[in-house]
Protein backbone atom coordinates (compact mmCIF):
# COMPACT_ATOMS: atom_id res chain seq x y z
CA UNK A 1 0.00 0.00 0.00
CA UNK A 2 1.48 3.30 -0.66
CA UNK A 3 2.55 5.38 2.32
CA UNK A 4 0.35 8.21 2.78
CA UNK A 5 2.19 9.86 5.77
CA UNK A 6 5.68 11.25 5.37
CA UNK A 7 8.07 12.54 9.13
CA UNK A 8 6.31 12.37 12.05
CA UNK A 9 7.76 13.73 15.53
CA UNK A 10 6.45 12.37 18.57
CA UNK A 11 7.01 13.23 22.29
CA UNK A 12 7.65 10.34 24.37
CA UNK A 13 6.90 11.00 28.04
CA UNK A 14 9.12 9.57 30.63
CA UNK A 15 9.68 9.47 34.40
CA UNK A 16 11.69 12.61 36.39
CA UNK A 17 15.32 12.40 35.76
CA UNK A 18 17.64 12.83 38.80
CA UNK A 19 21.64 11.99 39.14
CA UNK A 20 22.84 8.82 38.35
CA UNK A 21 19.42 7.23 36.51
CA UNK A 22 20.46 4.99 33.52
CA UNK A 23 19.45 6.92 30.75
CA UNK A 24 20.16 4.15 28.43
CA UNK A 25 17.30 2.09 29.75
CA UNK A 26 14.73 4.89 30.58
CA UNK A 27 15.21 6.01 27.01
CA UNK A 28 14.84 2.84 25.32
CA UNK A 29 12.12 1.16 27.82
CA UNK A 30 10.03 4.58 26.97
CA UNK A 31 10.08 4.56 23.65
CA UNK A 32 9.14 1.21 23.11
CA UNK A 33 6.69 1.48 25.63
CA UNK A 34 5.35 4.43 23.74
CA UNK A 35 5.29 2.34 20.43
CA UNK A 36 3.18 -0.95 22.18
CA UNK A 37 1.05 1.64 23.82
CA UNK A 38 0.39 3.80 20.84
CA UNK A 39 0.59 1.20 18.31
CA UNK A 40 3.46 1.79 15.96
CA UNK A 41 6.67 -0.20 15.38
CA UNK A 42 10.49 1.40 15.08
CA UNK A 43 11.79 1.40 11.56
CA UNK A 44 15.34 1.58 10.08
CA UNK A 45 16.46 5.49 10.17
CA UNK A 46 14.44 6.66 12.72
CA UNK A 47 15.79 8.96 15.06
CA UNK A 48 15.96 9.29 19.02
CA UNK A 49 16.58 12.67 20.33
CA UNK A 50 17.33 13.55 24.18
CA UNK A 51 17.22 16.72 25.62
CA UNK A 52 20.31 18.13 26.74
CA UNK A 53 18.59 19.23 30.35
CA UNK A 54 17.77 15.13 31.78
CA UNK A 55 21.62 13.75 30.00
CA UNK A 56 23.17 16.83 31.82
CA UNK A 57 21.10 16.43 35.16
CA UNK A 58 21.90 12.42 34.48
CA UNK A 59 25.40 13.13 34.94
CA UNK A 60 25.13 15.67 38.02
CA UNK A 61 26.62 18.23 36.12
CA UNK A 62 25.98 21.07 38.33
CA UNK A 63 27.71 24.58 39.59
CA UNK A 64 27.26 26.41 42.75
CA UNK A 65 27.36 30.39 42.22
CA UNK A 66 30.30 29.94 44.95
CA UNK A 67 31.99 27.28 42.51
CA UNK A 68 31.76 30.07 39.60
CA UNK A 69 32.46 32.66 41.86
CA UNK A 70 35.90 31.01 42.71
CA UNK A 71 36.68 29.89 39.48
CA UNK A 72 36.10 33.63 38.32
CA UNK A 73 38.77 34.83 41.17
CA UNK A 74 41.56 32.17 40.29
CA UNK A 75 41.18 33.07 36.61
CA UNK A 76 40.65 36.79 36.24
CA UNK A 77 42.08 37.88 39.68
CA UNK A 78 39.21 39.29 41.86
CA UNK A 79 39.22 42.99 41.21
CA UNK A 80 37.83 45.03 38.40
CA UNK A 81 36.57 42.53 35.76
CA UNK A 82 34.61 43.26 32.49
CA UNK A 83 31.53 41.59 31.84
CA UNK A 84 31.19 41.91 27.80
CA UNK A 85 28.07 41.35 25.64
CA UNK A 86 25.74 39.00 27.88
CA UNK A 87 22.59 37.63 26.26
CA UNK A 88 19.52 39.42 28.44
CA UNK A 89 18.68 35.66 30.36
CA UNK A 90 17.18 35.53 34.00
CA UNK A 91 17.37 31.54 32.88
CA UNK A 92 20.97 31.69 30.44
CA UNK A 93 22.69 34.59 32.69
CA UNK A 94 21.42 35.92 35.60
CA UNK A 95 22.75 32.93 38.12
CA UNK A 96 25.68 33.45 35.98
CA UNK A 97 26.23 36.52 36.32
CA UNK A 98 26.05 36.12 40.70
CA UNK A 99 28.56 34.40 40.52
CA UNK A 100 30.86 36.31 38.62
CA UNK A 101 29.90 39.23 40.85
CA UNK A 102 30.65 37.23 43.87
CA UNK A 103 34.39 36.51 42.45
CA UNK A 104 35.47 40.33 41.91
CA UNK A 105 35.28 43.71 43.49
CA UNK A 106 33.70 45.60 40.80
CA UNK A 107 31.92 44.51 37.33
CA UNK A 108 32.29 46.70 34.11
CA UNK A 109 28.88 45.79 32.44
CA UNK A 110 28.81 46.22 28.83
CA UNK A 111 25.79 45.28 26.85
CA UNK A 112 25.36 45.35 23.21
CA UNK A 113 23.01 47.32 21.62
CA UNK A 114 20.12 47.98 20.46
CA UNK A 115 19.65 44.11 21.12
CA UNK A 116 21.91 41.41 22.64
CA UNK A 117 23.47 38.38 20.17
CA UNK A 118 20.19 36.45 20.20
CA UNK A 119 17.85 39.12 19.61
CA UNK A 120 16.77 40.30 23.02
CA UNK A 121 16.15 44.25 22.69
CA UNK A 122 16.93 46.91 24.58
CA UNK A 123 15.68 49.18 22.59
CA UNK A 124 14.08 49.01 18.99
CA UNK A 125 16.03 50.14 15.70
CA UNK A 126 13.16 52.80 15.41
CA UNK A 127 14.32 54.49 18.97
CA UNK A 128 17.90 54.14 17.58
CA UNK A 129 16.63 56.34 14.50
CA UNK A 130 15.40 58.61 16.35
CA UNK A 131 17.93 59.39 18.75
CA UNK A 132 20.85 59.51 16.13
CA UNK A 133 23.00 57.39 17.87
CA UNK A 134 25.48 55.63 15.24
CA UNK A 135 25.57 51.83 17.21
CA UNK A 136 28.49 50.69 15.46
CA UNK A 137 30.73 53.69 17.17
CA UNK A 138 29.23 55.40 19.79
CA UNK A 139 29.32 54.48 23.27
CA UNK A 140 26.76 55.60 25.97
CA UNK A 141 27.10 55.72 29.24
CA UNK A 142 23.94 54.40 31.68
CA UNK A 143 22.73 58.02 31.93
CA UNK A 144 23.10 59.03 28.55
CA UNK A 145 21.34 55.47 27.90
CA UNK A 146 18.85 56.16 30.07
CA UNK A 147 18.04 60.16 28.82
CA UNK A 148 17.45 58.88 24.97
CA UNK A 149 15.69 55.18 25.85
CA UNK A 150 14.53 55.49 29.63
CA UNK A 151 13.06 52.35 31.43
CA UNK A 152 12.06 49.72 28.95
CA UNK A 153 10.90 46.67 29.60
CA UNK A 154 11.69 43.22 27.56
CA UNK A 155 8.86 41.99 25.15
CA UNK A 156 8.10 39.10 26.97
CA UNK A 157 9.41 39.02 30.03
CA UNK A 158 8.69 42.50 31.27
CA UNK A 159 12.05 42.84 33.01
CA UNK A 160 14.61 46.21 32.63
CA UNK A 161 17.46 43.98 32.14
CA UNK A 162 19.95 47.10 32.46
CA UNK A 163 18.22 47.05 35.93
CA UNK A 164 17.90 43.82 36.78
CA UNK A 165 21.48 42.80 36.37
CA UNK A 166 23.07 45.87 37.85
CA UNK A 167 20.88 45.05 41.21
CA UNK A 168 21.91 41.17 41.30
CA UNK A 169 25.61 42.48 40.99
CA UNK A 170 25.15 44.81 43.85
CA UNK A 171 23.55 42.41 46.22
CA UNK A 172 26.42 39.92 45.43
CA UNK A 173 28.58 42.45 47.07
CA UNK A 174 30.37 44.32 43.84
CA UNK A 175 30.53 47.82 42.60
CA UNK A 176 28.76 47.76 39.11
CA UNK A 177 29.53 50.10 36.28
CA UNK A 178 27.07 50.03 32.89
CA UNK A 179 28.48 50.75 29.22
CA UNK A 180 26.73 50.51 25.76
CA UNK A 181 28.65 49.52 23.23
CA UNK A 182 29.41 46.99 20.10
CA UNK A 183 33.29 46.91 19.60
CA UNK A 184 35.22 44.58 21.81
CA UNK A 185 37.92 46.49 22.58
CA UNK A 186 35.68 49.56 24.27
CA UNK A 187 36.19 47.67 27.35
CA UNK A 188 39.57 48.15 27.26
CA UNK A 189 39.24 51.97 28.44
CA UNK A 190 38.23 50.68 31.62
CA UNK A 191 39.89 47.51 32.46
CA UNK A 192 42.21 44.66 31.29
CA UNK A 193 40.45 41.71 32.92
CA UNK A 194 37.53 40.65 30.79
CA UNK A 195 35.01 37.65 30.40
CA UNK A 196 33.34 37.74 27.07
CA UNK A 197 30.04 36.61 27.41
CA UNK A 198 28.94 36.32 23.79
CA UNK A 199 28.42 33.03 23.00
CA UNK A 200 29.01 32.34 18.52
CA UNK A 201 31.00 35.22 18.46
CA UNK A 202 33.48 34.43 21.31
CA UNK A 203 36.58 33.44 19.82
CA UNK A 204 36.85 36.29 17.29
CA UNK A 205 35.87 38.27 20.04
CA UNK A 206 38.40 36.92 22.33
CA UNK A 207 41.16 37.46 20.13
CA UNK A 208 40.49 41.40 19.54
CA UNK A 209 40.53 41.62 23.31
CA UNK A 210 43.58 39.75 23.73
CA UNK A 211 45.74 41.92 20.41
CA UNK A 212 44.32 45.61 21.69
CA UNK A 213 46.36 44.17 25.00
CA UNK A 214 44.09 42.82 27.54
CA UNK A 215 45.69 41.03 30.37
CA UNK A 216 43.57 38.03 30.85
CA UNK A 217 40.66 36.87 28.98
CA UNK A 218 38.06 34.64 29.18
CA UNK A 219 35.14 33.13 27.56
CA UNK A 220 32.30 31.65 29.39
CA UNK A 221 33.42 28.88 27.48
CA UNK A 222 36.60 29.20 29.94
CA UNK A 223 35.03 28.77 32.71
CA UNK A 224 34.09 25.89 34.71
CA UNK A 225 35.98 24.01 32.73
CA UNK A 226 37.51 21.43 35.38
CA UNK A 227 35.34 20.64 38.43
CA UNK A 228 35.70 23.39 41.70
CA UNK A 229 35.29 22.27 45.06
CA UNK A 230 34.02 18.93 43.78
CA UNK A 231 31.56 20.80 41.32
CA UNK A 232 30.15 19.88 37.53
CA UNK A 233 32.58 21.49 34.13
CA UNK A 234 32.61 20.98 30.87
CA UNK A 235 36.03 20.56 29.45
CA UNK A 236 34.86 22.12 26.35
CA UNK A 237 32.11 24.37 26.63
CA UNK A 238 32.53 25.72 30.33
CA UNK A 239 29.69 27.66 31.50
CA UNK A 240 28.33 28.30 27.65
CA UNK A 241 24.62 26.16 27.32
CA UNK A 242 24.18 26.59 31.18
CA UNK A 243 20.95 27.78 32.98
CA UNK A 244 19.16 28.09 35.92
CA UNK A 245 18.85 25.13 38.30
CA UNK A 246 17.97 27.54 41.54
CA UNK A 247 18.47 30.13 42.73
CA UNK A 248 22.15 29.46 43.29
CA UNK A 249 22.88 27.14 41.14
CA UNK A 250 23.24 26.66 37.49
CA UNK A 251 23.19 23.08 35.67
CA UNK A 252 25.61 23.03 32.96
CA UNK A 253 25.97 21.60 28.99
CA UNK A 254 26.42 18.21 29.38
CA UNK A 255 29.76 16.63 29.04
CA UNK A 256 30.17 15.85 25.08
CA UNK A 257 31.89 12.59 26.03
CA UNK A 258 29.52 10.66 28.39
CA UNK A 259 26.87 11.99 25.84
CA UNK A 260 28.59 10.41 23.19
CA UNK A 261 28.63 7.14 24.70
CA UNK A 262 24.71 7.51 25.52
CA UNK A 263 23.85 7.98 22.27
CA UNK A 264 25.87 5.24 20.73
CA UNK A 265 24.80 2.94 23.77
CA UNK A 266 21.01 3.70 23.15
CA UNK A 267 21.53 2.69 19.31
CA UNK A 268 22.99 -0.87 20.77
CA UNK A 269 20.29 -1.13 22.72
CA UNK A 270 17.71 -0.31 20.09
CA UNK A 271 19.29 -2.78 17.68
CA UNK A 272 19.79 -5.57 20.48
CA UNK A 273 15.82 -5.27 20.87
CA UNK A 274 14.49 -4.87 17.76
CA UNK A 275 16.87 -5.57 15.49
CA UNK A 276 16.03 -1.83 14.00
CA UNK A 277 19.17 0.49 13.10
CA UNK A 278 17.81 4.20 14.70
CA UNK A 279 19.96 7.08 14.72
CA UNK A 280 20.17 8.96 18.39
CA UNK A 281 21.65 12.61 19.62
CA UNK A 282 21.40 14.97 22.20
CA UNK A 283 19.60 18.04 21.31
CA UNK A 284 19.42 21.54 23.20
CA UNK A 285 17.95 25.02 21.32
CA UNK A 286 17.16 24.45 18.09
CA UNK A 287 18.53 27.13 15.89
CA UNK A 288 15.22 29.61 14.50
CA UNK A 289 13.98 32.70 14.56
CA UNK A 290 11.34 33.97 16.36
CA UNK A 291 9.68 36.59 13.52
CA UNK A 292 7.85 38.61 16.60
CA UNK A 293 10.25 39.05 19.68
CA UNK A 294 13.22 38.86 16.92
CA UNK A 295 14.46 36.28 19.33
CA UNK A 296 17.26 33.57 17.75
CA UNK A 297 16.42 30.45 20.12
CA UNK A 298 20.32 29.12 19.83
CA UNK A 299 21.79 30.32 23.15
CA UNK A 300 23.83 27.20 23.53
CA UNK A 301 27.00 26.49 22.02
CA UNK A 302 25.87 23.94 19.49
CA UNK A 303 22.46 22.58 18.62
CA UNK A 304 23.71 19.21 19.41
CA UNK A 305 26.82 18.12 21.24
CA UNK A 306 26.17 14.02 20.68
CA UNK A 307 24.88 12.01 17.77
CA UNK A 308 25.40 8.80 15.99
CA UNK A 309 27.39 8.77 12.76
CA UNK A 310 24.36 8.34 10.67
CA UNK A 311 23.31 12.14 11.29
CA UNK A 312 26.33 13.89 10.40
CA UNK A 313 25.97 15.81 6.74
CA UNK A 314 23.08 18.05 5.54
CA UNK A 315 20.05 16.93 3.21
CA UNK A 316 20.51 15.42 -0.23
CA UNK A 317 17.49 16.59 -1.83
CA UNK A 318 15.83 17.60 -5.07
CA UNK A 319 13.11 20.14 -5.01
CA UNK A 320 9.65 18.88 -5.94
CA UNK A 321 8.31 22.03 -7.58
CA UNK A 322 11.16 22.69 -9.09
CA UNK A 323 11.10 19.31 -11.02
CA UNK A 324 7.44 20.13 -11.74
CA UNK A 325 7.39 23.78 -13.06
CA UNK A 326 10.39 22.93 -14.97
CA UNK A 327 11.96 19.51 -16.05
CA UNK A 328 8.39 18.07 -16.31
CA UNK A 329 6.32 21.26 -16.73
CA UNK A 330 4.24 19.07 -19.22
CA UNK A 331 3.61 16.20 -17.73
CA UNK A 332 0.25 15.99 -14.94
CA UNK A 333 -1.28 13.02 -13.08
CA UNK A 334 0.27 9.48 -12.91
CA UNK A 335 3.17 10.89 -16.11
CA UNK A 336 4.54 13.32 -13.73
CA UNK A 337 4.45 11.17 -10.61
CA UNK A 338 6.39 8.71 -12.49
CA UNK A 339 8.71 11.23 -13.84
CA UNK A 340 9.52 12.57 -10.37
CA UNK A 341 9.92 9.37 -8.56
CA UNK A 342 12.69 8.47 -11.59
CA UNK A 343 14.14 11.66 -10.82
CA UNK A 344 14.92 10.84 -6.89
CA UNK A 345 15.63 7.36 -7.87
CA UNK A 346 18.18 8.32 -9.82
CA UNK A 347 20.54 11.21 -7.86
CA UNK A 348 23.82 10.32 -6.91
CA UNK A 349 27.05 11.56 -4.82
CA UNK A 350 26.19 15.32 -3.57
CA UNK A 351 23.32 17.52 -5.18
CA UNK A 352 25.35 21.03 -4.58
CA UNK A 353 25.34 23.35 -7.41
CA UNK A 354 22.03 21.40 -9.29
CA UNK A 355 19.76 24.05 -9.73
CA UNK A 356 16.64 21.14 -9.02
CA UNK A 357 18.12 21.36 -5.04
CA UNK A 358 17.82 24.97 -5.00
CA UNK A 359 15.92 26.30 -2.35
CA UNK A 360 16.42 22.86 0.08
CA UNK A 361 17.23 23.49 3.53
CA UNK A 362 21.60 24.16 3.24
CA UNK A 363 21.66 23.59 7.18
CA UNK A 364 23.44 20.66 9.00
CA UNK A 365 20.89 17.46 9.41
CA UNK A 366 21.84 17.65 13.41
CA UNK A 367 20.31 21.51 13.61
CA UNK A 368 17.52 20.60 11.42
CA UNK A 369 16.49 17.66 13.47
CA UNK A 370 17.21 19.21 16.85
CA UNK A 371 14.95 22.07 15.63
CA UNK A 372 11.94 19.95 15.10
CA UNK A 373 12.95 18.43 18.68
CA UNK A 374 12.80 21.53 20.41
CA UNK A 375 9.93 22.70 18.93
CA UNK A 376 8.12 19.48 19.79
CA UNK A 377 9.31 19.35 23.30
CA UNK A 378 9.17 22.66 24.17
CA UNK A 379 10.44 24.12 27.33
CA UNK A 380 8.01 23.57 29.89
CA UNK A 381 5.75 20.88 31.20
CA UNK A 382 5.00 18.84 28.54
CA UNK A 383 6.92 15.85 30.31
CA UNK A 384 8.09 15.02 26.70
CA UNK A 385 12.29 15.33 27.30
CA UNK A 386 12.79 12.64 24.61
CA UNK A 387 11.35 12.62 20.95
CA UNK A 388 11.11 9.84 18.42
CA UNK A 389 10.98 11.59 14.95
CA UNK A 390 10.15 8.97 12.07
CA UNK A 391 10.35 9.04 8.57
CA UNK A 392 12.63 12.08 8.00
CA UNK A 393 14.83 10.27 5.91
CA UNK A 394 11.93 9.12 3.32
CA UNK A 395 10.91 10.93 0.01
CA UNK A 396 8.51 11.03 -2.11
CA UNK A 397 9.72 7.29 -3.24
CA UNK A 398 9.40 5.44 0.16
CA UNK A 399 7.11 2.69 0.47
Amino acid sequence: MERRVGTVSRGIRCGIIREGDNLVDIAVESVLGAAESEGFALRDRDVIALTESIVARAQGNYASIDDIAADVKAKLGGGTVGVIFPILSRNRFAIVLRGIAKGCKKVVLMLSYPSDEVGNALVTLDQIDESGINPYSDVLNLSRYRELFGYRKHEFTGVDYVEYYSDLIRECGAEVEVVFANQPKTILNYTDCIINCDIHTRERTKRILLAGGAKAVCSLADLMTAPVNGSGYNARYGLLGSNKSTEDKVKLFPRSESAQELVEAIQASILDKTGRHVEVMVYGDGAFKDPQGKIWELADPVVSPAFTSGLIGTPNELKLKYLADNDFANLSGAELRNAISESIKAKEGSLVGNMASQGTTPRQLTDLIGSLCDLTSGSGDKGTPIILIQGYFDNYTSM
